[in-house]
């Protein structure tokens, strides 16, 4: 029995073993459950004054009270949005707008999620601002002493993601957020991936601006949400009818956030009974088999610690990532590189660490979550084992 109670997901069963909960997470059918009612009898809109709104009403309020809860937020502080890149770019593009300095300047780091960076780059062309990014250490993490040097009197925002999605490196973000709002600066954190895999608490790490993505945590793709301080001002991202605090105007998607309101109670439960200690047992599990059958070939990329429970990167000498995939079919997982025009190239990630282009390319990402089993690790250490030694033959 897995921690869901559920022995087997019926969109995982009789498939491969599924290794990439990073990219993507089956949704938990608690979930679903919990949404079918607001996609049929309580079809209201939560706006509107007569008995129809009232179920959708108080069903939208449970579910940012429950998402708040997870992180330690009040129900008041949480925006729902479509996806955790709209949350990333409320938290960022608000900010800037919202700042009043002529040429603001943004502070991110080189792994950041593509939904910040490339954000950074239009802010940078639309809006004038000025964007500085920090470089990573070996294992990809932020150096407090580097954030420091680069805030200036301009400096409106600092973000950095709490876990990266390929290594599951955890940045020090109660330093950063600290040294960051001691200078008046506000401090976002992408927690995509951090959120119900670890305990997290807003007050504790210090943050203004916190995005949660429902499709990383057993919800539908097409939900997240943004934390915001209270007090925070932000630009409006959508004009219109003052919805989600005026920030995000637009008919509330009752069905979804209530979906993310469940995912996020089943989330807090699962981290309560250690559901993350779970994990990194079943992580580790599948470390070892790796290392004791190809002694000497297989190397960690990223930190031992502080690293996400689920998340194991891994490069394995003589055979490159894609391939070694490619002849362990009964794994569903992604590896260190991508694939543009039928060229493959290394992981910018990996690159932003210093590792070399032969090992960024042998790179697979193997993230469990709350369906894989004992058994599964087993498998998938079996049928990887077995090619790795064929693709070195």
């Amino acid at each position: 029995m897995t921690g869901s109670g559920v022995p087997v997901h019926p969109g995982l069963a009789d498939g491969p073993v599924y290794l990439d909960y990073n990219a993507t997470t089956p949704v938990d059918p608690r979930v679903a459950e919990a949404m079918g009612p607001h996609l049929t009898d309580f079809f209201g809109n939560p706006s509107s004054s007569h008995p129809y709104s009232a179920e959708p009403r108080a069903a939208l309020a449970d579910a940012r009270a429950q998402v708040a809860a997870l992180i330690g937020a009040r129900a008041e502080e949480i925006v729902f949005t479509a996806s955790g890149s709209e949350a990333d770019l409320l938290a960022l593009r608000g900010a800037v707008l919202a700042s009043g300095h002529m040429r603001p300047h943004v502070i991110t780091q080189v792994t950041e999620h593509p939904a910040v960076l490339e954000t950074c780059h239009a802010l940078e062309r639309l809006h004038g601002a000025r964007v500085t990014v920090l470089p990573v250490d070996g294992d990809g993490l932020v150096a407090p002493a580097a954030l420091a040097a680069a805030l200036t009197e301009e400096t409106v925002l600092v973000s950095v993601m709490a876990a990266n999605n390929e290594t599951g490196a955890l940045q020090p973000i109660p330093a950063l957020a600290r040294i960051t709002r001691a200078h008046g600066a506000l401090f976002h954190c992408d927690a995509a991936q951090a959120v119900g895999k670890v305990p997290l608490d807003v007050g504790e790490l210090g943050v203004d601006l916190l995005t949660v993505v429902g499709h990383k945590m057993y919800a539908p793709k097409g939900i997240a949400a943004l934390y915001i301080r209270r007090g925070v001002v932000l630009e409006p991202l959508v004009h219109g009818g003052g919805q989600e605090h005026g920030l995000r105007a637009g008919t509330e998607n009752v069905a979804f956030a209530v979906a993310l309101g469940t995912a996020a109670e089943l989330a807090a439960a699962d981290l309560a009974s250690g559901g993350h200690e779970r994990s990194a047992g079943l992580r580790d599990r599948l470390h070892d088999r790796l290392t004791d059958a190809l002694p000497g070939r297989v190397h960690l990329n990223g930190p031992v610690k502080p690293r996400l429970p689920n998340t194991l990167n891994i490069s394995i000498d003589g055979v490159l990532g894609h391939e070694l995939l490619t002849a362990a079919p009964e794994i569903a997982a992604s590896t260190g590189s991508a694939c543009h025009s039928g060229t493959r190239t290394p992981s910018p990630v990996l690159r932003a660490m210093g590792l070399d282009d032969a090992r960024s390319m042998a790179a697979l990402r193997l993230s469990i979550g709350r369906w894989t089993t004992p058994a599964d690790i087993d498998r998938a250490a079996n049928a990887l084992i077995t090619a790795a030694r064929a693709g070195r033959a």
